[in-house]
């Protein structure tokens, strides 16, 4: 008898909750259960956000601009 991929993976998952303890198999729980809620769409279209075009002030953006060409890509090691 052959089994799908689906079901071998469903039958690896539950060998590795039957090893875990109780906290951890809530978490594995609560873990999947938040990847189905994950999927479904949220937000909003882009067509409906057209409005906010132009918002920000030039002079902002260049200020933003200017941060960004400074400050990305640079590492401070003692910041940690």
């Amino acid at each position: 008898m052959t089994t799908s991929v689906d079901e071998q993976i469903i039958k690896q998952i539950i060998a590795q909750l039957k090893t875990m303890p109780e906290n951890l198999q809530y978490q594995v729980l609560k873990f999947a259960r938040d990847l189905t809620n994950e999927t479904q769409i949220q937000g909003v279209s882009g067509k409906e956000l057209l409005h906010f075009a132009g918002a920000i002030s030039p002079d902002d953006l260049a200020l933003m601009n200017t941060a960004i060409q400074e400050d990305c890509g640079q590492v401070d090691a003692d910041e940690w």
